[in-house]
């Protein structure tokens, strides 16, 4: 069964590797986030497209 243990961690060795993109994950308030999703949810836009938005705005300065 080792052999197959090593398999698995290979592949996912592998596959981290030849991911593209990189989870970012932070804790804010409660009241905060509800206000942020209910703003982004009337603007029908995802929490990742807003995200991205404001990366690109940061790296343009």
């Amino acid at each position: 069964m080792r052999v197959a243990d090593k398999s698995r961690a290979d592949y996912f060795r592998e596959r981290r590797k030849q991911k593209e993109t990189k989870a970012f994950y932070v804790e804010v308030d409660k009241k905060k986030l509800e206000n942020l999703e209910g703003k982004l949810s009337k603007e029908r836009k995802t929490k990742k497209e807003w995200l991205n938005e404001k990366i690109d705005e940061e790296l343009k300065e």
